[in-house]
């Protein structure tokens, strides 16, 4: 991500690493596209995609079907969850694993 550019300063001096930025950049280059005139980025009856999800009442976090099809995955695809510092990250099993 730095030698790609992903980077910004905090207020405090130190480096900050854009993952949102790069990851986006990376999904376009693989033909998955952002843009709104590409049509991508659309939920359920056009609505925009929000990137925000919520805990639900029975403590489930759904990940909804707009997201899963902008990254082209299927039913049965799975992942391993990585927790850390308030933040749950999603890793394809059999994936390249990259820790910071």
């Amino acid at each position: 991500m730095r030698a790609a550019g992903y980077v910004s300063s905090k207020k405090n001096g130190s480096e900050r690493l854009n993952f949102t930025a790069f990851y986006e950049a990376l999904l376009e280059a693989k033909g998955v596209s952002f843009g709104k005139d590409a049509g991508h980025g659309k939920g359920k009856a056009g609505r925009s995609l929000s990137y925000i999800a919520k805990v639900q009442g029975n403590g489930n976090l759904l990940v909804g079907m707009a997201y899963t099809g902008l990254l082209g995955l299927k039913p049965g695809n799975e992942f391993e969850i990585k927790l850390g510092k308030n933040q749950i990250r999603l890793v394809p099993v059999g994936g390249a694993n990259e820790e910071e």
